[in-house]
């Protein structure tokens, strides 16, 4: 068991079943958000999320056999309304480990221990937990589940319709809280009774701290107890029909001896934070954008998958994602959200058919270096995807969003946020970057070289929009590149705002559109002031906008998420192009690895237990925020791992790309 980790309400743990579901909490055993649950499951997936099963209460009893006085000593505590945790004292926690799954030993007054483990089965919605007394005379363990069957997102009242009675049938036990919502069933090979009450007023702190609501009542059907000097105590809890009836403990021993080979098999424990991000999504694979409140979002899926996937050699399952996708072009456009199954997907985003186009060209890079063909089948259906999304945008489409006739894309309208800085309070677009912003000329450069696989069409386009490129971003004043220019769709202007979009000039896309003495100042003037530990700042220190720390309510967070937050997947194209400028020699992607990429590593060990979360204050101690299971944070990692860093001699799949342009 990994030892070593933090002990706390801020270090969380995920154990996800592939299909949009998950199990999550917090190594100190508090909830302390409205998503921490032990079974919630995707009804469509990876969407249509419910909780059922939000967390469980655990205590032991002196066993009558051992002369006991049956008082209680509780392994967890809840923390209820107005800031009361209870039980004031429980059984310390003495180890946190997540690997190869979450498992905690408590150290109860008398000195004996306990241990408890938990893991979520590879596409199945359940969560399998296990009791095991270490030392120590005769105890009764007793667990009580609290229940709710409420949307992901949503919190839980106490009401008159839950129902509370229960199935049983031998060591199962069912329960149907709602109609329309999944059964819950628990297999023990303990005895269960029922003890119907509410548990009301639960209180989630990071709930609170961002300025959402944070109450909630939990409905407690009854209780399950094991003796524990009898042997170890199991309880499988699933969605009805998941898990087939039968003995738990067996049950037990045949889904953690095939989850611990999987795992094993997986690799290093990146290789492992993947899989929870590749999930299902109708025939076909997609990516989950993170946990634990986002689904799967076109932009974030196709910047992830090439670490997730072909950095890892996952190729079947970026096949997958690739083609699910193909179908989706409208107008040039991919969609960038799903809300849920059946509704209408959300086409917002000016870079997600760009980065589809740059993820396709790496994924059939990454077959032919394998020396596999890529089926004909496959790649006419890339291919038509490619044709169409540069069709669509080379005459125009939604939002503004347009070939112009210096060759560059301009893209935006008021009300609108259509690069990955999206940021949207209301009506308020905090980062509009209407006009043309770098990092998009960039993907549409690379798109365009891309493109000339498939048709030679867009050759000339090509060649004009590097021309233009060279003599539009120029910001001398600063020595880089500006961050849009045609501002507002008025021709002539640019942002001098130094962010870290002007990166992408340089690395992080198949294709540098900028080499020389320029590419080298603007990897400079990023390192010195936008990186940190965690990965580059949005907004430079002196710039008047610039807020230090991610916090407050909506307003106060979505107004400081790009104006300064610091965002770890853009440690990718960063690291990249600071290689590239040296050369891309050995030497360099050693002094990379050891300068940018260890300090990376060694937040694994907190926030999101063996991940990388999605931000971090702007400010040391950069402290983690928003998701703390980032699906591009962990690909961008293993991009640079797996590829950007490996050394020359042993790197499968890489060959070297020389600049569209050179600026000296």
């Amino acid at each position: 068991m990994t030892t070593g980790l933090p002990i706390d309400a801020t270090t969380e743990w995920l154990e996800s079943d592939g299909l949009g579901g998950f199990a999550s909490g917090t190594s100190g055993g508090l909830r302390t958000r409205r998503y921490h649950a032990l079974l919630l499951t995707a009804m469509t997936p990876p969407t249509g999320r419910m909780v059922l099963v939000n967390g469980l209460d655990a205590w032991l009893e002196n066993s009558e056999r051992s002369g006991g006085s049956g008082e209680q000593e509780f392994l967890t505590r809840q923390q209820y309304a107005p800031g009361v945790i209870a039980p004031e004292k429980a059984a310390v926690i003495e180890s946190f480990g997540a690997d190869p799954w979450p498992k905690w030993i408590y150290r109860l007054q008398d000195g004996s221990r306990i241990e408890q483990e938990i893991f979520v089965p590879r596409a199945t919605p359940a969560a399998v937990i296990r009791w095991r007394a270490i030392g120590g005379g005769g105890r009764t363990l007793a667990v009580r589940p609290f229940l709710s069957g409420r949307d992901i997102h949503a919190l839980h009242r106490a009401n008159p319709a839950f129902r509370f009675e229960a199935q049983i049938s031998g060591p199962q036990v069912s329960w149907t809280p709602y109609d329309g919502v999944p059964g819950v069933c628990g297999l023990s090979n303990g005895e269960y009774r029922p003890e119907p009450e509410w548990y009301r007023s639960f209180l989630y702190g990071e709930e609170q701290a961002r300025g959402l609501d944070y109450e909630e009542d939990l409905a407690a059907p009854g209780v399950f107890r094991w003796d524990l000097s009898a042997g170890d105590a199991v309880l499988i809890l699933s969605v009805a029909g998941a898990v087939p009836p039968g003995s738990a403990t067996e049950t037990f021993a045949r889904l953690s001896r095939l989850e611990s080979g999987r795992r094993t098999r997986l690799g290093s424990p990146l290789h492992r934070a993947a899989d929870a991000y590749l999930v299902r999504r109708d025939r076909g694979k997609t990516i989950v954008a993170g946990y634990p409140w986002f689904t799967d979002w076109g932009r974030d899926t196709f910047i992830a998958l090439r670490g997730l996937c072909l950095a890892t050699a996952r190729l079947s399952e970026a096949r997958s994602i690739l083609l699910e996708w193909a179908g989706l072009v409208s107008a040039g456009m991919l969609p960038n959200r799903f809300v849920d199954q059946g509704d209408a997907p959300e086409f917002n985003s000016v870079d997600a058919s760009l980065w589809y186009v740059v993820a396709a060209h790496d994924y059939l890079r990454a077959v032919e270096a394998r020396g596999r063909r890529v089926p004909i089948a496959d790649r006419r259906a890339l291919g038509e995807a490619i044709r169409a999304i540069l069709a669509g945008y080379s005459g125009g489409t939604r939002y503004g969003i347009r070939m112009d006739q210096d060759g560059l894309l301009a893209c935006g309208q008021p009300g609108v946020q259509l690069t990955w800085m999206d940021a949207k309070v209301g009506d308020w677009v905090v980062t509009p970057r209407t006009g043309k912003p770098v990092e998009i000329q960039a993907l549409w450069l690379n798109a365009l070289r891309i493109a000339e696989e498939f048709t030679p069409d867009y050759r000339q386009i090509l060649e004009r929009g590097l021309q233009s490129f060279a003599a539009r971003f120029s910001n001398e004043a600063s020595g880089c590149l500006f961050d849009v220019v045609d501002v507002d769709h008025r021709p002539g202007t640019a942002d001098p705002s130094l962010r870290p979009n002007q990166i992408f000039a340089v690395g992080g896309l198949p294709y540098p559109v900028l080499g020389g003495s320029m590419a080298r100042a603007v990897v400079e003037a990023v390192e010195a002031r936008l990186w940190t530990p965690l990965g580059l700042r949005t907004l430079d220190r002196d710039d008047p906008r610039y807020v230090a720390r991610y916090e407050g309510g909506v307003l106060s967070r979505d107004g400081a998420y790009h104006q300064g937050t610091v965002w770890p997947w853009l440690l990718g194209p960063f690291v990249e192009a600071w290689v590239r400028v040296r050369g891309n020699s050995n030497d360099a992607k050693l002094e990379a690895r050891r300068r940018f990429f260890d300090p990376l590593l060694q937040h694994l060990s907190v926030a999101g237990v063996g991940h990388i979360s999605e931000i971090a204050d702007a400010d040391a101690p950069h402290t983690p925020r928003g998701c703390p299971f980032q699906a591009w944070s962990v690909g961008e990692a293993l991009r640079l791992d797996l590829s950007v860093l490996a050394n020359k001699r042993t790197q499968r799949g890489t060959r070297g790309r020389a600049a569209l342009a050179v600026s000296s």
